[in-house]
């Protein structure tokens, strides 16, 4: 079969280049660009880490591009207590000799998507600022993507706040404009997010590797299993890359969602509206809403495999 020609906007920690590592090495995904935007680090840093990661999955020839530096609204906020001051779980790792396109992360968005002879699929794993930005500046480029399917949200809890994940809660109105705008979505979020996991001594087999896009997974891995006190890891975002490859992993239901911008406690909150019928207060602000497939849940050990037998094929048995 035809690859699926992908784009992913990263704001890249640990688990987007545990994503990046997947998508780059399925041969299911043509990897058409990558772009960056503020998020578990500033800007910069994101664009850094994401140029080694692709060094050590031997694709360094996917253009990336730096996006916006902070969200629509307000200041840009980190999640250095989950992926370490530099985002890569301080690791120590060596700059990349590369450095990205001259053009920014939009321009770079829409040039690929125009010139695509197929529809992209757009896998966000960031917030979304970068994606809100490209459909409000090049409203046409929408008709050329087959479906956005984007690491954000909950149907239930929240991480950064009790009621909101962090991708979402990090720029809420560019989350708004994303689910607002027509085009075909699925939300992985919280409520599969943690449901792909690896073992500790998976993690460290495939840190032992000789092999530098395994090595660096198996680190990353290891990070994430000493930052859970032994538990096994997650591969976070890296599960939205792995339901573009195999969507038949995913269980979801279609459901109206709309992003809370103004409560006290909620703002950034997903509110997947699971009722039969609407209620006598729908509509009263005049809200928009969005029918989006909603994640939940996942085939965990499916997922974990793909992702082992892609990134480190014959490492781990």
């Amino acid at each position: 079969m035809t690859p699926t020609p992908v784009i992913l906007d990263v704001d890249t920690g640990v688990d987007d280049a545990l994503a990046l590592l997947l998508a780059v090495r399925s041969l299911d995904l043509d990897v058409r660009a990558v772009t960056c935007v503020a998020g578990n680090a500033d800007v910069d840093q994101v664009v850094r880490n994401t140029l080694v990661v692709l060094d050590a999955a031997g694709a360094s020839d996917v253009p990336v591009a730096r996006g916006a530096d902070r969200p629509l609204l307000e200041p840009p906020r980190h999640a250095r207590q989950v992926h370490g001051a530099d985002g890569m779980a301080d690791l120590g790792l060596p700059e990349s000799h590369r450095r990205p396109r001259d053009e920014s992360a939009v321009e770079l968005l829409r040039a690929t998507i125009s010139r695509s002879a197929a529809p992209v699929t757009l896998v966000p794993l960031a917030p979304l600022t970068n994606i809100a930005l490209l459909l409000r500046t090049h409203p046409e480029v929408a008709d050329h993507i087959e479906r956005i399917v984007f690491m954000g949200g909950s149907a239930t809890i929240g991480n950064a706040t009790a009621a909101a994940e962090f991708n979402i809660w990090h720029d809420p109105e560019a989350a708004a404009i994303v689910l607002g705008s027509g085009v075909p979505l699925t939300m992985y979020g919280l409520d599969v997010f943690y449901d792909v996991t690896v073992e500790e001594a998976t993690a460290t087999t495939l840190a032992a590797s000789d092999e530098p896009g395994a090595q660096l997974a198996g680190r990353l891995l290891s990070h994430q299993v000493r930052r859970l006190g032994g538990a096994p890891g997650t591969i976070g975002d890296a599960g939205a890359v792995a339901v573009v490859i195999e969507p038949e992993l995913l269980t979801t239901a279609r459901h109206p969602v709309r992003v809370e911008l103004s409560g006290t406690w909620t703002r950034g909150q997903t509110v997947v509206d699971r009722r039969l019928v609407a209620g006598e207060g729908d509509g009263a602000r005049g809200l928009p809403t969005a029918d989006i497939d909603v994640a939940l849940a996942v085939d965990g050990d499916r997922a974990r495999r793909l992702f082992l037998d892609v990134v480190a094929p014959g490492i781990v048995a």
